[in-house]
């Protein structure tokens, strides 16, 4: 049997259909109900035959177009997932020789929120502290959840797929003030489309 195999049986074992199990590409996806979110990381953390001990990961997904569609449409893959926001933690397990990707998806997607994880692998602090100031995802009972890439006055969320790319706002040195101060961005939207421009014959006989 090989390690994958073994792992998927132990996971089985563990939570049986409380949780999704999806093997591909040699790795295996465990997806849980955010309610589940902290009580399936400590069995995770705590059985002896899981052992992941090594919170190596967790980031934060926007799936907006992606999430689930009108009802009774026949979206499958990733158009099939329950909602718009999704939590991913990566684990490692030193003892057993083995590596785990779990997630959930927030219930709320206007206020999407999950328990922190923080007091189960201290690794996650700064993670959770990217999702939460990148995608507005937040962590109940982080003790720091505070914006860790972004400045403490940013308005917004940067990775959420609907989130302009010039931002909402732009700061600058004022001279009058001063100081530094905030207002609207002066950018104007602009399309930027890609060109390849090659010399005719290019890569021929090559």
């Amino acid at each position: 049997m090989s390690r994958l195999s073994t792992l998927q049986k132990a996971l089985t074992a563990q939570f049986g259909e409380e949780v999704e199990l999806e093997s591909a590409l040699g790795e295996i996806t465990m997806t849980v109900s955010p309610d589940q979110w902290e009580a399936t990381a400590l069995q995770l953390r705590d059985t002896p035959e899981l052992g992941f001990e090594v919170g190596v990961d967790l980031c934060g997904i926007d799936y907006l177009t992606y999430a689930v569609g009108k009802a009774g449409s026949e979206e499958t893959g990733l158009n099939a997932v329950p909602g718009r926001y999704a939590v991913v933690l990566h684990l490692l397990s030193i003892k057993n020789n083995w590596r785990l990707r779990v997630r959930t998806f927030p219930t709320d997607q206007e206020f999407p929120v999950v328990a922190s994880l923080q007091g189960v692998w201290p690794s996650l602090n700064w993670f959770e502290r990217e999702a939460y100031d990148l995608f507005g995802i937040v962590f109940e009972d982080h003790p720091d959840l505070r914006r860790i890439l972004t400045d403490y006055g940013f308005i917004g969320y940067p990775f959420r797929k609907d989130f302009p790319i010039y931002g909402y706002v732009e700061m600058r040195y004022d001279e009058e003030q001063g100081r530094v101060i905030y207002q609207p961005v002066t950018i104007e939207p602009r399309e930027v489309v890609a060109r390849v421009v090659r010399e005719d014959g290019y890569g021929v006989g090559r």
